[in-house]
């Protein structure tokens, strides 16, 4: 057997790591969450792109070993630290779970490790938050390496994965870059050494701030020509067919998911702390919130003026296609807007079970007005156009039926 190696978080991103990471090696998949443990423990997945058979081929095989004993740690060569870092309920940096994953590492770890954080956060974070609270919280004194790499993980995405997509690598030493280094490429195809933690975390908030801000480009540019009659859609191609200097962009009910809504606000707090303002970036945020309210208003501009209490099915809650995850899903604005309208709102997703405490209705629940929000496989929306159902598609995947409109 290689290296022992812990992953603090089972996630999406601690687990498709996990799954990554060679079978010389044995991997500790520690999370607090015990029912998620157990059912890794029984070789099920919880997320999309990774099977049930991989997990339990390793399972079975010794390399992985999902766990809550925090125990389990001690001896291991490297460390890492895949823990969600949301927005508290005024919409700054939330780092409670960074916190614990410190706490975790400092009490367990028994002899020196090369402690890698993964979860996305402000610059500064690796150097003036977990290094201090590892070594605040170690029992040993020992003396770790830090460095950073950025989670770059689409869930859904069948094209990129943690193998073909190039890592973002930087050490606080250059033993630690070294030894950091040295562990993504033999994972990953292609590794790209920072000179700082500092760059990785800026690089990583930059990624995402920017499909944030173009974002909020098309939603707005979208409620600009449809007041006037254009089909933006129709424009975006049109836009699509220079080969430089453009990227496509589609609108939308808004953003979701865990990185988007989330990490330029961890920017724009960043900038705060150090005296200045990202205007354009909240600019761009206020934008998207706004757009679900926008898609509601749309929706029930096409129900007759005489139906004071409308129902509305929402088709598609997880924030993007082909994924179960409702993580920040603008659907949730869009149906509380709806229901302050006096809407009766029901909601239809074959990957989601249940959302929010409630359960899906079928399609043929009889409804006044549908809003395909999410275009998930297997959602057979052909039924409600042959029953002459009024459609407002936010997706711009159905075209050709008078019944069906385009945001």
């Amino acid at each position: 057997m290689g290296m022992k190696i812990s992953i603090i978080g089972q996630g999406y991103v601690g687990l498709n790591l996990a799954m990554a990471i060679p079978n010389s090696h044995q991997v500790i998949g520690f999370d607090v969450n015990a029912e998620l443990v157990s059912i890794l423990s029984k070789g099920q997945s919880h997320i999309e792109g990774i099977t049930s058979e991989s997990i339990l081929r390793k399972v079975l095989e010794g390399s992985y070993i999902p766990t809550t004993n925090v125990q389990e740690i001690k001896g291991s060569e490297i460390v890492i630290i895949a823990v969600p870092t949301p927005l508290d309920k005024t919409r700054k940096p939330d780092l409670t779970f960074i916190e614990s994953a410190c706490k975790t590492i400092g009490s367990s770890l028994d002899r020196e490790a090369l402690i890698i954080n993964e979860s996305t956060s402000f610059p500064g974070t690796l150097r003036d938050y977990i290094k201090p609270l590892v070594e605040k919280y170690s029992v040993n004194n020992l003396n770790h390496l830090y460095a950073i790499s950025p989670e770059r993980v689409d869930p859904g995405n069948a094209h990129w994965n943690q193998k073909n997509t190039p890592r973002l690598v930087g050490g606080i030493n250059l033993e630690s870059q070294a030894k950091a280094l040295a562990f993504y490429e033999s994972i990953c195809d292609a590794v790209v050494s920072v000179s700082t933690p500092e760059i990785a975390e800026a690089a990583k908030l930059l990624e995402n701030t920017f499909r944030l801000v173009n974002i909020a480009l098309i939603n707005e540019f979208t409620q600009l020509c449809s007041a006037n009659g254009i089909n933006v859609h129709e424009v975006i191609d049109a836009a699509s067919s220079k080969p430089y200097g453009f990227m496509p962009f589609k609108p939308g009910v808004g953003v979701g998911g865990h990185c988007i809504p989330v990490d330029p606000l961890y920017l724009t707090w960043w900038a705060r702390q150090n005296g200045g303002t990202a205007e354009f970036v909240e600019s761009a945020d206020s934008i998207n919130h706004a757009m679900p309210k926008y898609v509601a208003q749309r929706a029930l501009a096409m129900i007759d003026e005489s139906i004071t209490n409308p129902k509305v099915l929402i088709l598609g809650v997880a924030y993007k296609p082909g994924v179960g995850d409702v993580r920040e899903t603008p659907v949730s604005d869009l149906r509380d807007y709806l229901r302050s309208s006096g809407a009766e709102v029901a909601w239809h997703d074959p990957l989601v079970p249940v959302w929010e405490g409630s359960k899906p209705v079928d399609l043929g629940w009889e409804c006044d007005v549908a809003i395909l929000a999410t275009n998930q496989p297997g959602m057979d929306v052909g039924q409600l156009i042959a029953r002459g159902v009024q459609i407002l598609d936010c997706t711009n995947s159905i075209t050709g039926y008078p019944n069906v409109s385009t945001i």
